[in-house]
């Protein structure tokens, strides 16, 4: 019989239905019940691509023996850390605070009914494993703690809640010009020199990363940060976390050399490799990542979209087995190579051999980065997306978020600046988005494609909305667009604006968004941006909420830029004196075309005719004719 999951809509959740925990969704009745039963609870967040959720399902929720003990002691509660970022956020949080560590998924929480954490791990193995205590066994010592002295562990819970309540003093420091030393310096230091990337495994694409050393590299010219972009993508290309048969990043490699993946696809990491490629492309000029932007685009668009909307993920297990999609055995690629009258050195230069490089079978991957634009390559990845064609297609979770949506849209905007083919599909796909999400000037959060929105709007989504829109203005000049993009900055001040720090949400928990990025650029440090953009093209009082969200974070950011990139980004952008340059401009055209060394938004001309120049391009607001250019500038 199913449990209370089966009427959620969250993929995740209903994923868990059918398993013989009682699970809850989060909800005042299962907290009401816990208390009448005087029981902890045990919450568990996780997400519906992440692989080590499916592993804990299908070893402890799927098992009678646990699922007794979890019903008999326990209210189980699920929760999707996609649908809810501000409950995963807070609890977190309090997973950093209690093991002095970074958390995960899935992650596994035992609290109070009144929400007091007293125990949290990640994931757990059934039995004894890994160094770890068997869930079984924590379960009993939970279970029999909180009878013999249930006042014990609230009570340490406790501590844990003050210690995370936010202090009234901040440390600020002066955001100088050396803070482009720092990031340089910093970028330098984690830079993987053999493989590219940053750190060690299992390693992430870092697509924020990347992006501040592009812009450093175009504001010092320093060869060293030209050579780290370059090494890193080509390193990533190659294959492996990125899948060159059919396109599209995987969430992170789990070795050093970007080879072996999980193998779920998140739209967050395609929408910001995306706009990284694009990007790379115009600086740099190399042919092969225009092809992946545009591979990742048409991935994205063909496999996991609907109605001009993006699914949330698609999963890396088919059948129970991880990576069943994506691998390929020998014998069945040298049969179709053959049949098609392909050399069999084909294998080779596509890394597919007898023994395989993961469990026995193979992970397509190109043996050098000259392969990209090889002919007979071609042929032979359309072959194999041929065998794919017959196999069946991984999980695809049909959550529409916002923020993730908007973030591919600006990817899309950012490509249409090369291919002009991809800005219809921009504009309809924005279009799309606000009339799904933004309903009676409400801004909501995710949904499935046919239901209507009922979580509540975050930062994030604004954030990643107006950006969005900014994007759109950018390459339509649609002055419709900008207005939109202000009231939506309007609102998001009003409800997550506090002295410098913004909320992650208006909901229960009012954690405070971090500075830092994680898997993706921190909501704050997008707000940032937007508000200096919206500061030059519409209002100078936006500038005051910048400043302050800098003066809140300055400390941290001056010392360790490489952990806040995109913040640092801003940062460097706001620091005017060292980046405004002087420029004539002659007409409309030029204005638009200019290519500028650093991304910085045009201000309005002062008499000494300085500007300060945003998002890779030159804008002007208003501005319909040459003409009128011209009138501005000499005025």
């Amino acid at each position: 019989m199913p449990n209370k999951l089966i009427n959620e809509e969250s993929p995740y959740l209903r994923q868990h239905a059918n398993n013989p925990v009682n699970w809850y969704p989060w909800s005042k009745e299962a907290f009401e019940l816990a208390n009448k039963e005087n029981k902890p609870i045990f919450l568990s967040i996780g997400y519906s691509a992440c692989h080590w959720c499916h592993v804990m399902e299908r070893e402890s929720f799927e098992n009678e023996e646990i699922a007794k003990k979890l019903n008999n002691n326990f209210i189980s509660i699920k929760v999707d850390k996609e649908e809810r970022p501000d409950i995963d956020k807070h609890f977190q949080e309090i997973f950093i605070k209690m093991n002095n560590k970074a958390g995960g998924w899935p992650l596994s929480i035992f609290m109070s009914s009144n929400k007091v954490p007293f125990y949290s791990a990640t994931y757990i193995p059934p039995i004894a494993n890994y160094g770890m205590m068997g869930f079984g066994e924590l379960l009993d010592i939970i279970a029999n703690s909180w009878k013999k002295d249930s006042q014990m562990l609230i009570s340490k819970g406790e501590e844990v809640l003050n210690a995370l309540k936010p202090k009234n003093k901040i440390e600020a420091t002066k955001i100088t010009p050396e803070l482009i030393d720092i990031a340089t310096k910093q970028i330098k230091q984690v830079y993987d020199k053999k493989y590219g990337g940053f750190g060690n495994a299992p390693k992430f694409p870092h697509a924020s990363t990347i992006n501040l050393a592009i812009d450093l590299y175009k504001l010092t010219n320093d060869s060293e940060l030209k050579n780290i972009v370059i090494n890193t993508l080509d390193n990533m290309l190659l294959g492996g976390i990125y899948d060159i048969v059919e396109g599209g990043f995987c969430r992170y490699s789990t070795d050093e050399q970007w080879l072996v993946p999980h193998f779920e696809k998140m739209l967050y990491d395609n929408a910001l490799m995306l706009e990284v490629l694009a990007k790379s492309y115009k600086v740099f000029k190399i042919k092969h990542y225009l092809k992946s932007a545009q591979e990742i685009a048409n991935f994205i668009i063909d496999k996991i979209s609907q109605d001009n909307l993006y699914f949330s993920a698609c999963d890396a297990d088919t059948n129970g087995i991880e990576g069943e999609y994506f691998i390929y055995d020998y014998n069945e690629v040298k049969e179709a190579f053959e049949k098609e009258g392909l050399d069999k050195s084909l294998l080779y230069d596509l890394t597919i051999t007898k023994n395989g490089n993961f469990d026995g079978k193979s992970i397509v991957r190109l043996n050098n980065i000259s392969l990209n634009a090889d002919k007979n390559i071609e042929k032979a990845l359309n072959i194999l997306k041929n065998i794919r064609n017959s196999r069946e297609f991984p999980f695809v979770d049909k959550k529409i978020i916002t923020s993730w949506n908007a973030m591919f849209i600006t990817g899309l905007f950012e490509l249409a600046k090369i291919d002009n083919s991809y800005k219809d599909i921009a504009i309809k796909s924005l279009d799309a988005l606000e009339k799904k999400m933004l309903v009676n000037n409400s801004l909501f959060h995710s949904t499935l494609i046919e239901n209507s929105p009922k979580v509540e709007g975050f930062l994030e989504d604004y954030a990643y909305l107006i950006r969005a829109k900014l994007s759109s203005f950018s390459i339509t000049l649609d002055e419709i667009e900008l207005i939109e993009a202000t009231n939506l900055l309007n609102e998001a001040i009003k409800k997550f604006y506090d002295n410098g720090r913004w909320r992650v949400g208006d909901s229960e928990f009012k954690n405070f968004v971090d500075d830092f990025d994680s898997s993706y650029p921190s909501s704050l440090s997008i707000m940032v941006e937007n508000l200096l953009t919206l500061r030059s093209l519409t209002d100078n009082s936006y500038e005051k909420f910048a400043y302050m969200t800098l003066q809140v974070n300055s400390y941290q950011l001056m010392r360790q830029a490489i952990s806040r990139p995109t913040l640092t980004n801003c940062a460097i952008r706001y620091i005017k004196d060292d980046i405004i340059i002087k420029s004539k401009i002659k007409n409309l055209k030029e204005l638009l075309d200019i290519d500028f060394k650093y991304p910085y938004t045009l201000l309005k001309p002062t008499l000494d005719e300085k500007f300060e120049i945003c998002n890779n391009k030159a804008c002007f607001a208003s501005v319909e004719s040459a003409k009128e250019v011209e009138r501005v500038v000499i005025s």
